[in-house]
């Protein structure tokens, strides 16, 4: 099994998203020793976003990491994104990433009968974090649904979600959430099937 862990947090060692993400991936490992992980960190090794350039690969460099982060999603059978909220939305840097694996023929392809994906046969889990709560008719919320949406465009059904919200409300709320989240995170055995 090969797994591509990813973090987009600016926070570093303060992270939520980065310390429920290394939890799932250690719970990987130690149900799948064999397991092999490939380890990106886009704040400290952030893609530059889309631009002109990126698309008519006149950059090199920029080009060859290009094909190397799309190289690496459709090497993975996991990944384990770290994906916390920021102003409403997901990171920058994780758009960047995202923008580098959507790539018409490579993981979808249009068709007469509308666009399909080409990436399936993948398992996602996303840790998602927030300093407050998401509302409970679902305004405002455009992280995990854009999330859902975009993998299940590239063809991957199996996205699971690992919340923990509230988080800059007080340190109990804090405290509460990510222990709710941990718990939440799904068995290491059910990812094997």
């Amino acid at each position: 099994m090969k797994v591509l862990h990813i973090d987009s947090s600016i926070l570093g060692s303060g992270s939520a998203s980065r310390a429920l993400t290394a939890e799932i991936v250690a719970g990987l490992k130690a149900a799948h020793p064999e397991a092999e992980v490939t380890y990106l960190d886009l704040a400290s090794d952030e893609l530059p976003h889309l631009s002109q350039r990126s698309l008519a690969r006149s950059d090199e460099s920029e080009a060859a990491r290009s094909a190397s982060a799309l190289e690496q999603f459709l090497g993975a059978d996991v990944l384990v994104i770290g994906a916390p909220i920021y102003n409403f939305s997901i990171p920058s840097q994780l758009k960047a990433w995202i923008d580098r694996i959507s790539v018409a023929g490579k993981t979808f392809r249009y068709t007469a009968n509308g666009p399909e994906g080409l990436a399936g046969d993948k398992r996602v889990i996303v840790a998602m974090t927030r300093g407050g709560f998401s509302a409970a008719d679902g305004r405002g919320e455009f992280g995990e649904s854009y999330l859902k949406f975009l993998f299940g465009f590239l063809g991957i059904r199996d996205v699971r979600v690992v919340r923990a919200e509230g988080l800059n409300i007080s340190p109990q709320h804090r405290e509460a959430s990510l222990t709710a989240a941990r718990a939440a995170i799904p068995g290491t055995h059910a990812l094997a099937a």
